[in-house]
């Protein structure tokens, strides 16, 4: 059976996905950082300055750009605490809020060196069908990569609480060590809206329902 899935995703791993990441509008020198170590952990991404920008003059340049998706990062007094990806060119979008981010040069050993290698996605514990649709939407910001690649990117699910982490490994006999490149930070789905950003009206697929009686509370990915 068809789905609008496979209208979205249809081209995916046939095409390497082509990624614009940008920032909300006046982002701190904080922001700008996270950003550029967003468009380097991406491979084929492209970091633009949002300038003044509205959100449907960035789709629509992104679009005629032919860029696959937009990244937006954004930002509360300087911390990053939101991120946004937006599918081109039909959707879907989805919405995370970010916490504990560690930038590179914060990282404590210090980071290992940025590999411009397509990195190997693990994708632990997304097992519902919401978890699946997350899974999916954050793959396909990735090219497939080639099988002896020393690079990996991490998303692992525990209670709805996404990590994100990013490695490089080396390995001596049957030694592994793994040394973080960085960033890292937790996330967090909070909306997946049909359609694309720009389009305020698009029925949405998903939103957290915070107000829930947590003690009824369960885990949806």
């Amino acid at each position: 059976v068809l789905t609008h899935v496979d209208d979205e995703y249809g081209d995916a791993g046939l095409v390497d996905p082509r990624i614009c990441v940008t920032t909300s509008r006046a982002p701190s020198s904080r922001l700008k950082q996270f950003a550029k170590e967003m468009k380097l952990l991406i491979p084929n991404a492209t970091r633009i300055n949002r300038g003044n920008n509205r959100v449907d003059e960035l789709i629509e340049s992104a679009k005629q750009s032919e860029f696959s998706d937009v990244v937006i990062v954004q930002e509360t007094r300087g911390e990053p605490d939101g991120l946004v990806v937006c599918h081109l060119p039909l959707g879907p979008t989805a919405f995370f809020s970010l916490s504990n981010a560690v930038l590179r040069h914060d990282l404590d050993p210090p980071a290992a060196p940025m590999s411009e290698a397509y990195p190997h996605i693990i994708l632990d514990k997304f097992t519902t069908p919401l978890g699946r649709r997350t899974a999916n939407i954050l793959k396909c910001l990735f090219p497939v990569p080639r099988a002896d690649t020393k690079r990996v990117v991490t998303f692992g699910n525990d209670n709805d609480f996404i990590s994100f982490r990013h490695h490089m490994y080396s390995q001596s006999g049957k030694e592994v060590a793994l040394h973080e490149v960085g960033p890292r930070f937790e996330m967090r789905l909070y909306q997946i809206r049909l359609g694309t950003l720009d389009q305020k009206h698009a029925d949405n697929e998903y939103v957290l329902r915070s107000f829930q009686n947590t003690s009824a509370k369960r885990a949806v990915l």
